[in-house]
């Protein structure tokens, strides 16, 4: 994809019956931007990043963001920030992951950065 230009991240939403599906708007290598897609259903289990913070956007459908000991409510417009955290001294990274438990496709954008890989 070309950049910079106005895009609707929904529209490039890819979807997979058998798991979530993913899709990248853009990379380099100080951040990574990409849309996850849910049906009805999936999930993106607790999973934790070293060294990296992600921000997930929702843009539409509903769900549940995974946090290590609680769940919060996701709708379109509600953001949420699973740093990487360094308290004490002690690198420490925080379990976070999705589920969509509404009855339409969930699309959250993911901010990474640094960029994976």
């Amino acid at each position: 994809m070309d950049h910079p230009k106005a895009i609707r991240p929904e529209e490039h939403a890819v979807f997979n019956e058998k798991k979530m599906g993913k899709s990248t708007l853009f990379r380099s290598n100080r951040v990574m931007v990409g849309v996850n897609a849910f049906e009805p259903g999936q999930e993106h289990p607790l999973h934790a990043h070293v060294e990296m913070d992600k921000v997930y956007h929702v843009v539409a459908g509903s769900g549940v963001f995974l946090l290590e000991n609680e769940e919060i409510a996701m709708e379109p417009g509600v953001m949420l920030v699973a740093p990487e955290g360094v308290p004490h001294g002690i690198r420490n990274t925080v379990p976070h992951g999705i589920r969509n438990t509404g009855s339409e496709r969930l699309v959250v954008i993911a901010i990474l950065t640094p960029a994976p890989g």
